[in-house]
């Protein structure tokens, strides 16, 4: 950083701009981001096992998707914004080391409880993959934040994508158990190459932990495009839940009838999104987000028509989820780029807000699913996220401004 020395735990100069990351560095935050986030999936095609292992029913160890769900909004609300206060290089190792001390615990849990209660830590240390993002985006360099964003966005996505099978992999090799150690292992060798290579500045905010967390409710108030941000991420979020339940749901019913193993290859079309993400980051630094984000959700839009058109043909079903897919990553990088853009100083608050939210949002599309399947079907399920997908992309050229409060161009 110009005009500071970089020492461990030292304050970055008030005024100064955080030091830019080297791209290589951005690409190690990418891929800490994918291998923490893919320990809340990693487990779920090995729940069988693990309920047959502890010798208790599939009902009570299928909570422990839930239990890493919560330990993630638990994260995005109290450890995220420890990004505005701690240097990059200890919280994300710390967070690491945690986090893989979480896995070991899981690994060696003889009851229910103890995996449940392991799981809420895991998926608290695994937000560390939204500070990641929070930290590529406040040191990118000048002109490259949404790329900076969108590299570690692509991380988690594949993360995502390939935890399942990874983790799937890995049990049949070797049983959950090890499976969770070598993630474990991975993890730490993460934290070991961050606590090297990240910037060990600490930003210059001298605000405490507590008033931190106390400042975090009126940022809504104060942020009018926080509101938008929040407003519009929901309801693509929304969408997103609600199709992929739905589908899931859908196609394990007549007259489809589809096995899990094959219900779970549609999850492959999300690799256009995947691959989507850098191109995306490459506009929105281009273009105002607003823009970006109108042109993802039309896209997710189009993909969602073709949905609801029927799941008879796995061609276009496939074609739809993909749109579908690549239009909801890349709309949400852009959206959690402009959020940092609001104000750097204060992006781990800012996202800390915004996720909670988003993910609430969330969560409520997925608990709609099943009630909106079985009231209106398919097809009215898919037209509701398109209804959904659409109002945000009005809002969002309705009321999309910049960081300054005026008008997005």
């Amino acid at each position: 950083m110009p005009g500071t020395t970089a020492t461990n735990g030292s304050t970055a100069t008030n005024g100064s701009s955080p030091r830019p990351l080297p791209r290589g560095v951005t690409l190690l935050l990418a891929v800490i981001a994918g291998t923490a986030i893919a320990n809340n999936y990693a487990l779920q095609p090995a729940l069988t096992a693990v309920a047959a292992d502890l010798g208790v029913p599939l009902s009570v160890i299928g909570l422990v998707p839930t239990a890493a769900l919560a330990g993630s909004m638990t994260g995005f609300a109290l450890l995220l914004p420890l990004t505005d206060r701690l240097a990059p290089h200890r919280l994300v190792a710390t967070q690491l080391t945690a986090l893989a001390a979480g896995l070991v615990l899981a690994a060696t849990a003889r009851g229910p409880l103890p995996l449940l209660l392991a799981y809420l830590a895991i998926g608290a240390a695994a937000s560390v993959a939204a500070q990641a993002g929070n930290i590529a985006g406040r040191h990118a360099p000048p002109g490259r934040r949404g790329s900076g964003v969108a590299t570690v966005a692509a991380g988690m996505s594949a993360g995502i994508l390939l935890s399942r099978l990874v983790g799937g992999a890995l049990t049949d090799a070797f049983g959950w158990r090890r499976m969770l150690l070598v993630f474990a292992g991975l993890v730490l060798l993460g934290a070991l190459a961050v606590a090297v290579l990240l910037p060990r500045e600490r930003p210059p905010g001298r605000r405490g932990y507590g008033a931190t967390l106390a400042a975090l409710p009126p940022l809504l108030r104060d942020h009018p495009g926080l509101r938008v941000a929040v407003l519009t991420g929901g309801l693509w979020y929304f969408a997103f839940n609600i199709v992929w339940v739905t589908l899931a749901l859908a196609l394990a019913q007549p007259p489809y009838s589809l096995e899990p193993t094959a219900i779970g290859l549609y999850s492959l079309a999300g690799l256009l999104g995947f691959v989507a993400l850098p191109f995306t980051g490459r506009l929105t630094d281009r273009y105002a987000p607003r823009t970006v984000i109108t042109g993802s959700l039309l896209a997710a839009a189009a993909g969602t028509a073709f949905l609801a058109t029927g799941l008879g043909s796995p061609a276009i079903t496939a074609l739809g989820l993909a749109l579908f897919d690549a239009g909801c990553f890349a709309a949400q990088a852009a959206n959690q780029s402009r959020v940092i853009a609001l104000d750097p100083a204060r992006s781990g608050s800012l996202s800390s807000v915004y996720l909670v939210l988003y993910f609430t949002t969330g969560a409520l599309g997925a608990s709609v699913a099943a009630p909106l399947l079985a009231a209106v079907g398919w097809p009215g399920a898919a037209l509701t996220a398109l209804a959904a997908l659409l109002l945000a992309a009005a809002l969002t050229r309705v009321l999309g401004r910049s960081p300054d409060g005026r008008r997005e161009d």
